[in-house]
């Protein structure tokens, strides 16, 4: 039989179908459930009601961007992952979960659940060549609602993300002063009189910056007190840069990454440089790696291991898999997974060891501050008599006195006046003390850090070197969000991506304006804690079902092999199908008794005490809360009984061209070998996997028949062996 012949039956009250390969190569993708196949058409002939169908174009096998190098993907992946929370989340928990033993636990699950996890997105990606919302309604429509959540909670973090990157821009404009705004409490006129700003005696010059010439946060949730107008500007600036490096697709944002992903490292190297020639700096690093072993008994530390490692490599996003869809089919993923893991790691290391030098060299300088003031004091209660000047060691000189100095007198006093000690107000004043002072988020780099930073030689450089580190890094990250928003909705609809991308990124500035109120950093400390943290969860562990136990783990293993090359290993396996399934369910658990056990609340700023107090959520804010997890995880229930009552058309029948390309190559090679057993489809036990390159339901050695519906008619293809996505509908 001829090559490219075509089979045709002739009318009968049996279904007619066409052949594999005419089927096939049609341009366009063929909706099989809505529509009849066409019989006996010649090649180049229109379908009835159809015009002609359009050819790929020339960007790639299907008309699909792709990377113009390996090098611009890796870093697109490396931006994405390395976000604010390497610098400044995971240097917190490994200082309050045992230091150098959090390694073990967060090394640990790094293999078990964030490598394969990370893996299994990248492969799925890459294998169907689509967006989140294109993938899962492959593998399965059922569950098609993955995708969506995914977008869903893109856009909620990319809310409040973009407000971040805002603040960080209004620090590095600010930062082109000496001395920085933010390192002496102004003054006002009292009268005749400068008194210092009583808010800012109250906490401090960096912390009153921060609150109250930054934000002007208001006391609660409930006064919103207007927009900041300042934030306002900061804001729109964020999102002018975020629509310029993506408005062009992966052809702009890749060509971002050269940047925005390396100049981070290019800081962090500089600041580790600086930090370890500071006095204290070693003190710092000590402190954060000596090891506290009994922590690792504790269930805390690996539930908030499992969860840095899981949001510190982007999963569920759907930012992973819409750009691992620009990859061509035969890139190896297992490689990429690996190295983009343990960049992650490293670089969470390196920042670790940058920010505890420079907290070692802030501890140092307050515990000096600490022993002069409180020196000033005894020297006080000695002119005055209220202390006997024979409790003072005959080796102590004040004009000079150290830290070890200051300890020893201030045992003697304690020892001695007993009773009395606390009236006299005298503080430690230990190193430790200092060092223990764990703080994460906002307060990390808006404040503890900024203020060590006055205390550098030139510290305007430094403070703009430092700002300008996380507006790159905050960018990567927002421009992997935002390609997991608009690689979906480009997948599902012919929209030019440059209005997609202005009319999303104009949208979501109107949206974030609620952060930029007086109250907005309120909500931002919301968003952060209900809009992602469980919704992710459950979408890689539906993710992870899907792929393992519905797809098949076993189905997945040879699909990776045909587009591989080789078999990845039974490491693998193991974990998609029995290991990470059941941390992700322990995790979820975990997750839903810390949220009902915990009290709901927010830190305000209490301008009358200068200082933090938690308070609890007002219902209408509780309500929002809860409403960010419900919208989130809404479209799971809603796909799966719209499409499991058939409300819904499930999706997957929309085949890419280079999915139909990839079955023709390898039906072809099938033919060559053996057509006529193929065709007719005797001895299917016998005949080979045609691989095609989207196979979402049928694996190896799959016998399932194809059935199309059709005005009523049900068809039944002989093609055994098709892995087309209704093969098993």
């Amino acid at each position: 039989m001829p090559k490219n012949s075509k089979v045709t039956l002739a009318p009968s009250k049996e279904a007619v179908t066409e052949s594999v390969a005419d089927l096939l190569a049609l341009e366009q993708p063929m909706d099989y459930k809505s529509s009849q196949m066409s019989m006996g058409l010649s090649p180049g002939a229109t379908a009835p009601g159809k015009g002609l169908l359009p050819s790929p174009d020339a960007d790639g096998e299907d008309g699909r961007p792709s990377w113009n190098n390996k090098l611009e993907y890796i870093l697109a992946q490396v931006g994405f992952s390395v976000g604010l929370g390497n610098v400044w989340r995971f240097p917190y928990l490994c200082q309050k979960n045992g230091g150098g033993a959090y390694l073990v636990p967060y090394f640990i699950l790094l293999i078990l659940i964030g490598i394969p996890l990370f893996f299994l997105e990248l492969a799925v990606g890459q294998r169907i060549r689509r967006g989140s919302i294109g993938v899962w309604n492959y593998v399965y429509p059922q569950l098609g609602g993955i995708g969506v959540s995914s977008l869903m909670v893109c856009g909620f973090v990319g809310l409040y993300y973009n407000v971040i990157i805002g603040w960080s821009i209004f620090y590095f404009f600010q930062s082109f002063q000496f001395p920085l705004p933010w390192a002496e409490c102004p003054m006002r006129r009292n009268g005749s009189q400068a008194i210092m700003e009583p808010e800012c005696e109250k906490s401090s010059a960096t912390t009153y910056f921060w609150y109250r010439q930054t934000l002007n946060i208001t006391s609660s949730i409930d006064d919103t007190g207007g927009l900041n107008w300042r934030m306002t500007l900061s804001l729109l600036g964020a999102w002018i840069i975020v629509c310029m490096a993506v408005v062009k697709g992966i052809q702009s944002s890749g060509k971002v990454m050269y940047f925005s992903s390396l100049f981070p490292y290019v800081v962090l190297l500089c600041f580790l440089v600086r930090g370890l020639l500071l006095k204290g700096a070693t003190d710092g690093i000590a402190h954060m790696f000596t090891p506290k072993l009994e922590k690792m008994l504790e269930p805390q530390v690996w539930r908030e291991a499992a969860t840095q490692v899981f949001f510190a490599l982007g999963l569920g996003f759907g930012g992973v898999i819409a750009f691992s869809s620009y990859n061509k089919r035969d890139n190896n993923c297992h490689f990429d997974a690996a190295l983009v893991s343990i960049i992650n790691f490293v670089t969470s290391i390196l920042a670790t060891l940058v920010v505890f030098a420079v907290l070692g060299f802030k501890a140092n300088v307050m515990n000096e501050k600490c022993v002069v003031e409180n020196a000033e004091k005894i020297l006080g209660y000695l002119n005055t008599g209220v202390l006997s000047r024979e409790l003072i060691p005959q080796h102590i000189n004040f004009s000079h006195l150290t830290s070890e100095d200051y300890s020893e007198m201030y045992g003697v006093i304690k020892t001695v006046t007993e009773e009395g000690f606390p009236q006299l107000g005298l503080d430690a004043c230990l190193l430790a003390d200092e060092l223990n002072k764990a703080v994460q988020g906002t307060g990390l780099a808006f404040i503890a850090f900024t203020e060590a930073m006055t205390h550098f030689p030139a510290s305007p450089f430094w403070s703009v070197m430092f700002f300008f580190m996380l507006i790159n890094l905050g960018l990567g990250s927002m421009i992997g969000t935002m390609t997991g928003i608009t690689t979906p909705i480009l997948d599902a609809f012919k929209i030019r991506k440059e209005i997609l991308c202005v009319v999303c990124c104009i949208i979501a500035f109107f949206l974030g304006l609620l952060f930029v109120q007086r109250s907005g950093n309120y909500f931002v400390a919301m968003f952060d804690d209900y809009s992602a943290g469980l919704p992710l969860t459950i979408v890689v562990f539906l993710e992870n079902i899907s792929v393992a136990w519905i797809y098949g783990t076993e189905r997945f293993m040879q699909d990776l092999q045909d587009m591989l090359g080789f078999r990845p290993y039974s490491f693998y396996f193991y974990m998609w199908k029995f290991v990470s399934p059941a941390i992700l369910v322990v995790l979820i658990m975990a997750t839903v008794i810390e949220m009902a056990v915990s009290p709901a609340g927010y830190n305000a700023w209490i301008e009358a005490e200068g200082s933090e107090r938690f308070m609890n959520y007002p219902p209408w804010a509780l309500g929002m809360a809860y409403a960010l997890i419900i919208a989130a995880l809404l479209p799971l229930p809603i796909v799966f009984i719209a499409r499991r009552f058939n409300l819904l058309s499930d999706g997957s029948n929309k085949l890419s061209v280079s999915y139909r390309k990839g079955m023709m190559k390898d039906i072809s090679n099938l033919e060559e070998q053996d057509e006529q057993r193929f065709i007719l489809g005797k001895g299917p036990s016998e005949a080979p996997s045609p691989s095609p390159a989207h196979r979402p339901y049928l694996g190896p050695g799959g016998t399932q028949e194809m059935t199309n519906t059709s005005y009523g008619t049900s068809t039944k293809t002989g093609y055994q062996n098709i892995g087309s996505p209704e093969s098993q509908l």
